[in-house]
């Protein structure tokens, strides 16, 4: 098997024992015992919460894993502690994205009823009163809540025995400080626009790309990583060195893919974030190059709650008619560049720098 198949095999492993210990928990608590297997409102959100923990690509927890194994060099299968780490990555990132898919009424996720349209069904098919559209937003808003806790536990518990607990735990708190703010200022965003001049769009749009996912979904997890194994000076430079532009390069192949995306492979609709309105580079980029009179309309219907199919078609026409995507894309090449450059730069070990490298191709180059 594969380290990085090892990886995300040993994740998804640990995930579905947690979420069976969190659910053994609350069935012993006196205050549920013996409800929540016969309660369907109890086993309604743990059991949204477990499938929310399923699928993905374990980005994330591989980033931490590598930067644990840059720092101790060791082979080999990984630690519990480590796998304890990435899976508390792995749940906080679950906890986003149902925190997200609210944020921008998104109906599906990996193909699948975001968990607040799953919980809106859920509240259809047993007949319950009121609004089951608010009763979906509300229970995977806490939801959302509950994961990010469950998140902090496994985190907690990577800990035990780390020697350098304190800066790991100053690092993830960071990290979560980091993705709320920059989902808050996507959020302003398509709010503030237009009192900002058209010429801050771009540096706007990339600021938010760094704090909301680049820092995050990257340089964050290798960081965490490798304060967990104790790293020095020269390892921790060298992953501050590649984690930034790699990170950078991967939201913005997430922007293209929000924008361009085949829906067979995203799980997701054509244009999605056309549709949901977001002021990505793509769109800052192509609306550098538009009269008032065609930015008017462009902005007019971008994110409409009527677009129809044929204007998101004609919407990423004019993006890619305007010349941003190729701009895009030739930032999402530097960035590449700046990484792998930095990777060659790297005192890593073999297999380290083999799987980091792998892990830039998969982060840049992917098509979901």
């Amino acid at each position: 098997m594969s380290p990085a198949h090892a990886i995300i095999s040993a994740i998804s492993e640990r995930l579905g024992n947690f979420a069976r210990e969190r659910r053994e928990e609350v069935r012993r608590d006196e205050v549920f015992a013996g409800e929540v297997e016969d309660d369907p409102v109890a086993a309604l959100l743990l059991d949204h919460a477990t499938q929310a923990l399923v699928g993905g690509k374990r980005l994330r927890a591989r980033f931490a894993y590598w930067g644990w194994r840059a720092a101790t060099r060791t082979p080999g299968v990984p630690p519990a502690h480590v796998i304890d780490l990435g899976a508390a990555l792995e749940v906080f990132q679950a906890a986003a994205l149902v925190h997200d898919d609210i944020v921008d009424n998104s109906d599906t996720r990996r193909g699948r009823p975001s968990t607040w349209r799953a919980l809106e069904a859920a509240h259809g098919e047993r007949g319950w009163s009121g609004s089951g559209e608010a009763f979906g937003r509300s229970g995977a808003i806490l939801l959302g809540d509950l994961l990010l806790g469950w998140s902090d536990d496994l985190f907690e518990g990577a800990l035990v025995d780390a020697e350098d607990a304190a800066e790991t735990r100053e690092l993830y708190a960071r990290m979560r400080r980091d993705v709320i703010l920059g989902q808050f200022l996507d959020i302003a965003e398509e709010a503030a626009w237009p009192t900002l001049p058209d010429a801050a769009h771009a540096d706007r749009a990339l600021r938010i790309a760094a704090l909301k996912s680049a820092r995050y979904s990257v340089q964050q997890p290798l960081l965490i990583g490798a304060a967990l194994g104790g790293a020095d000076t020269e390892v921790r430079d060298a992953l501050a060195e590649f984690g930034p532009p790699l990170g950078l390069a991967f939201q913005l192949r997430d922007d293209v893919l929000g924008a361009f995306g085949d829906p067979a492979v995203t799980g997701k609709p054509s244009g999605d974030d056309l549709r949901e309105g977001k002021r990505t580079l793509l769109v800052a980029y192509a609306r550098e190059g538009m009269d008032p009179e065609a930015r008017e309309r462009f902005d007019g219907r971008l994110g409409a709650d009527d677009l129809t199919d044929a204007e998101v078609a004609g919407l990423q026409s004019v993006v890619r008619a305007s010349g941003a995507l190729e701009r895009v894309e030739q930032i999402i090449a530097a960035q590449t560049r700046s990484a792998e450059g930095a990777l060659s730069r790297a005192d890593l070990d073999d297999t380290t720098a083999l799987e980091l490298r792998a892990l830039l191709e998969a982060a840049t180059a992917r098509a979901s």
